[in-house]
């Protein structure tokens, strides 16, 4: 038998603690030399405003539907993104913007259970 969220209210919230958490890569300065930079077709500081805005959102509440797809394509944008990306500490800052992201896509997932 598979238990909904609701039945383990304290998961959900140790899920939305660690992404609350996992913000803190937004105190991190932004990589030299990617303002402006396109990387496999995606634009970084969109990438990286699209991923602070997506768990803001989902901190805030459950997304919409269509706005859940829009996360789930972010998520995997960064598949392409990142093996792209030469320079050692904006493959550290993206990855935990990865990390956001997909943890944001997780929390949904459960609430949509």
């Amino acid at each position: 038998m598979r238990m909904r969220s609701w039945q383990y209210p304290h998961v959900m919230q140790k899920k939305l603690d660690a992404l609350w958490q996992m913000d803190e890569y937004r105190a991190m300065p932004f990589p030299n030399g990617f303002r402006g930079l396109d990387v496999e077709g995606q634009d970084m500081v969109l990438l990286d405003a699209d991923t602070a805005g997506y768990a803001s959102r989902v901190l805030n509440g459950p997304l919409p539907e269509p706005s859940l797809g829009g996360l789930i394509r972010l998520v995997e944008v960064f598949g392409k993104v990142l093996p792209a990306i030469n320079d050692e500490y904006a493959s550290k800052y993206y990855t935990r913007a990865r990390d956001v992201a997909a943890l944001a896509a997780e929390i949904e997932a459960v609430r949509g259970e």
